[in-house]
């Protein structure tokens, strides 16, 4: 069992993330800024479920705290938050245009680095993280771009039996694009 969750609040500098891992007796907490090094807890427990038991009070109070999950560094995603974030994208477009750096430009690039963390440095201007609209156009096109990317092959699980075949979500890997994706802007 695993979670990665992201908190971002790009108006007041906040860009942290927080994961934990349960394997076995133990619980492996990391923690720190996008991008960056993380700090890591490691919690011994004398079984299994003493361990998920923690993990579970430590994720209540994170989401309690604002943090919503994510992807470690968008290893996988499905593509319906890959759509999302193209969306926001051109959303966050129309702000740079017309340097309308306003709560909602703000509210938009939360609810998008959310999706795609990104490392944004230590300390984060959120009027300048996309200086031009070519900036935004770059990173729009890295993500249409996973749309047409074979996506990797998921383990079907039967849900229930049918004579219907059933559709899997696509999911698609930012790891296939290029590290330009992530340049400091």
């Amino acid at each position: 069992m695993e979670i990665y969750l992201v908190y971002v609040d790009a108006a007041n500098n906040s860009n942290k993330f927080w994961s934990a891992k349960v394997e076995g007796s133990q619980l492996t907490v990391q923690w720190g800024r996008v991008g960056y090094n993380a700090q890591t807890k490691i919690h011994s427990f004398n079984s299994h479920q003493q361990a998920v038991s923690k993990y579970y009070n430590l994720l209540a109070e994170k989401k309690t705290k604002g943090y919503r999950e994510s992807q470690p560094q968008i290893a996988t995603s499905d593509v319906y938050e890959i759509e999302r974030a193209i969306g926001l994208l051109n959303g966050l477009r129309s702000y740079v245009v017309n340097r309308n750096f306003d709560e909602h430009y703000i509210q938009m690039l939360n609810q998008y680095l959310k999706i795609v963390p990104t490392p944004l440095g230590m300390q984060i201007d959120p009027y300048t993280i996309y200086r031009t609209v070519a900036d935004v156009d770059h990173q729009r096109e890295l993500l249409k771009s996973l749309l047409t990317t074979p996506a990797p092959q998921v383990a079907a699980v039967a849900v229930a039996t049918t004579t219907e075949p059933t559709e899997e979500p696509k999911v698609v890997s930012l790891k296939t694009i290029s590290k330009n994706f992530w340049r400091h802007l």
